[in-house]
């Protein structure tokens, strides 16, 4: 995947930028956006990612969906596309899928939201995974989370999502697209957006992430989407 930086959005605007990806059976390019900081990097590694547009994103349901599918990244149809599409090709836009068995992440931004990406392979993060959720379970209608596994055998993130009893929605992002699509780098990573899904800030490492720390960045982006929701009025 090739990357071209855009020229950034004014403050709390939306935006796409494209990014081409080959399919080896249509040779067809899809476009999607992607977060980027001024030189590339990783998510939670720079201030200058503030303020961008989190990208679309649908998600099999670890609980509910079918482990055996990819995440959909497209953010638009081929009769939308800045970028040429083969005339036969066709898609569905990750946020137009139908629910069932899925998990789109549109639906999540009309709240403050948080993301929290983890994986087990060669990490030790379940436990930051466990904080996320006692933490979620105190904001109730005020703040949305999600969990995202990348890359794990399904069946093991399966049985780890029922063992551990976890009430946040959690998804299975199985080849790594939404991983790569959102620059993470390390276990956890956990990315705050306002409502809207631009994002405020991200963190990465377990010393980043214990329970009060956790709860103090939940409570910093409750008060700045309440202030920027102020100050749109």
């Amino acid at each position: 995947m090739s990357t071209a930086g855009p020229q950034r959005p004014g403050p709390g605007r939306r935006y796409s930028t494209f990014v081409g990806i080959a399919f080896l059976i249509l040779i067809a390019v899809a476009t999607v956006n992607a977060i980027r900081t001024e030189g590339g990097g990783t998510l939670g590694t720079g201030a200058d990612e503030r303020g961008m547009a989190l990208p679309e994103f649908a998600v099999p349901d670890a609980r509910t969906g079918p482990l055996d599918r990819d995440a959909n990244i497209y953010q638009d149809d081929c009769s939308t596309s800045e970028n040429p599409c083969p005339s036969d090709a066709r898609r569905t836009p990750a946020c137009r899928i139908p629910r069932e068995g899925a998990i789109r992440v549109c639906d999540l931004f009309d709240l403050p939201l948080v993301i929290s990406f983890w994986f087990t392979r060669g990490a030790d993060c379940l436990g930051t995974q466990d904080v996320v959720d006692r933490v979620a379970s105190r904001y109730g209608g005020r703040v949305n989370f999600l969990s995202i596994d990348v890359r794990d055998d399904p069946a093991d993130v399966r049985r780890i999502v029922d063992e551990r009893d976890w009430r946040i929605p959690v998804g299975y992002d199985r080849d790594g697209a939404i991983s790569d699509l959102y620059l993470v780098g390390g276990c956890p990573t956990v990315a705050f957006a306002y409502p809207g899904g631009i994002l405020a800030f991200a963190k990465v490492g377990t010393e980043e992430l214990s329970e009060p720390q956790l709860t103090d960045d939940v409570q910093r982006l409750l008060r700045q989407s309440q202030r920027r929701a102020r100050e749109d009025r």
